[in-house]
């Protein structure tokens, strides 16, 4: 090799051409003392600070990944210091800025001598795990280009809008037809979209099945809507032309420029996500405009399942069990219906509305579930202390019928405490009967097998349906109280409640009326004269402690 090529020759080379390319380039003296030099543009990505480092072998452990450091000096001793060779491949982890490991593949070639003693070492760095720039299967830019775009906006004075559209469903069209199909669909809808398009309109692929297009320079929100709807019908279009060789459909999410405070990448892509799955959520093949106040509520039912998460983890922290007094006609406290609060640092007490559905989503009802049978049926057996007999109600998930033996932990916890199952009503809802016909059908059976009166909650809130009332055969049935309000002002709505109220009689079942709040209601229901009444006039829900000290001494007996 030529002599006449020195260490600071290189360093020049690597000076001139750094900002031309992604990648780093680098020498490394191998005769004095290992001298490394880099493209500056690397201080910018790993953790190093100076790009001039004066003894590689010093400082290899401070940007080295620790768990690659011991095959790095191995592959060294082996590929670099061996005159015999004369290349040098490695695939390991730098730290970046934030000390995360990053995979590079260093390559480099060896500079010898006439001896064939190697004097420099002359490469580069490459990042293997940096997404491509650019897409061969759609023939358009990736997301790294869209943020490249981004970062160059000015966000002053932009009017203009954001489609976020996804392919629907082309997981499954990829496992029932093949990846190769799959690619094809994204080729033929990246066209149909290009298709639609007008100048000055940019468009991308990001992620998996989904596309960006960005017109940041009008400011009306129905051209977006007219935009989605030409590429629905160019998808559509195409289909037809092609006999429907190929079916499948798409989804937008749409974002105006009233709704981007900030342009950066990551919030677009944080908004326009919200946006895409909100379409797809309604029914998919449509488009949703971005709605900042369902979007504040999903942050917020976000940090409220961190927050439960630990206060499940942390032994139910904050979560508590309410007790509604139950009574019958004659205004004797017969029981207490159990209900879930749960108080967060962040937000205060949250609805139980909000809470439930977040917990049957992610199963934390399974262990919240459990909790809450052992809690109430304790508070059970307690209070059979003060009144014989005393009953107490729980509410079940569709969630705990459909994954785990509900009818076994009643029994395991009832027997623990000797507690009768004549004692214990379990409630639940017509809806969440609906979700799981036959599952349910058991479970319900079991129960009234074990001795535990079935509860009918909700019972004419949108799902009643009267032959629910033989194929489940609950003992009671409970009467919502938006129900109670509509019979309060309306004289058929009434009707309907006095002939359930005779129904009932006739079928040998119990009426529950819930919601009863006032003494003019109170008057009116005790009319009908239902088995048993529950509501605010009654009492409200209050802690265990507070529960016993209201409704003890005399038993509550309305005045």
């Amino acid at each position: 090799m030529n002599k006449q090529i020195s260490f600071d020759d290189l360093c020049t080379i690597i000076d001139l051409t750094s900002s031309t390319m992604d990648n780093y380039m680098f020498v490394c003296d191998l005769v004095n003392h290992f001298h490394f030099y880099i493209s500056k543009t690397a201080t910018e990505r790993f953790v190093f600070d100076n790009h001039d480092i004066e003894d590689f072998s010093k400082a290899i452990s401070q940007f080295v990944y620790p768990d690659d450091l011991p095959a790095l000096v191995q592959d060294m001793k082996e590929s670099v210091l061996d005159p015999s060779k004369n290349s040098h491949n490695m695939i390991y982890r730098w730290l970046d800025k934030n000390n995360r490991p990053i995979w590079i593949n260093c390559r480099g070639i060896l500079v010898k001598d006439e001896k064939t003693r190697p004097l420099y070492l002359v490469g580069c760095i490459n990042e293997i795990g940096v997404k491509p720039k650019a897409d061969n299967v759609s023939g358009l830019l990736r997301d790294t280009s869209l943020l490249t775009y981004l970062n160059g906006v000015d966000n002053v004075h932009l009017e203009g809008y954001i489609l976020r559209i996804g392919v629907d469903d082309l997981r499954g069209i990829n496992a029932r037809l093949g990846m190769e199909y799959g690619d094809r669909v994204l080729r033929i809808i990246a066209k149909c979209i290009n298709n639609c398009l007008k100048n000055g309109e940019c468009f991308y692929r990001i992620d998996g099945d989904e596309f960006i297009i960005l017109n940041l320079h009008d400011p009306k929100i129905d051209n977006a809507i007219l935009l989605f709807n030409s590429i629905q019908n160019e998808v559509e279009s195409y289909m037809e032309r092609n006999h429907y060789e190929v079916v499948f459909s798409v989804s937008c999410g749409i974002l105006s420029s009233e709704d981007i405070e900030d342009y950066s990448y990551s919030n677009i892509m944080k908004l326009s996500e919200f946006a895409l799955t909100q379409a797809k959520t309604h029914g998919k093949n449509t488009c949703s405009i971005f709605n900042r106040k369902k979007y504040q509520n999903s942050l917020k039912e976000r940090a409220l399942l961190i927050e439960l998460r630990k206060a499940v983890d942390d032994n139910f922290r904050n979560f508590d069990i309410y007790y509604q007094p139950l009574y019958n006609q004659d205004h004797s406290i017969y029981g207490a219906e159990a209900l879930l609060r749960f108080y967060s640092l962040e937000f205060g007490y949250v609805s139980p509305s909000i809470i439930i559905p977040i917990l049957e989503e992610t199963g934390l009802i399974l262990p919240i579930g459990n909790w809450v049978i052992e809690k109430a049926l304790t508070t059970c057996k307690n209070m059979q202390q003060y009144i014989p007999g005393f009953k107490v109600s729980i509410n079940i998930s569709y969630v705990q019928v459909l994954k785990i033996d509900i009818v076994k932990e009643f029994l395991s916890v009832m027997k623990e405490l000797d507690l009768s199952p004549t004692n214990v009503i379990v409630e639940l809802t017509e809806s969440g009967y609906l979700e799981s016909n036959y599952r349910h059908l058991q479970t319900w059976q079991r129960l009234k097998e074990a001795g535990i009166s079935l509860a009918l909650d909700d019972f004419g809130t949108g799902y009643a349906n009267f032959h629910y009332l033989d194929e489940l055969k609950p003992n009671i049935i409970k009467i919502d109280r938006s129900f109670v309000n509509r019979a309060m002002d309306n004289d058929f709505e009434y009707a309907l409640l006095k002939n359930l109220s005779k129904l009932s009689k006739e079928l040998d079942l119990n009426l529950c009326i819930e919601g009863i709040e006032t003494k003019e209601e109170c008057s009116k229901i005790l009319q009908l004269k239902p088995t048993y009444c529950q509501g605010y006039y009654f009492g409200k829900p209050y802690p265990y402690d507070v529960f016993k000290q209201l409704y003890l001494g005399d038993l509550c007996m309305i005045k």
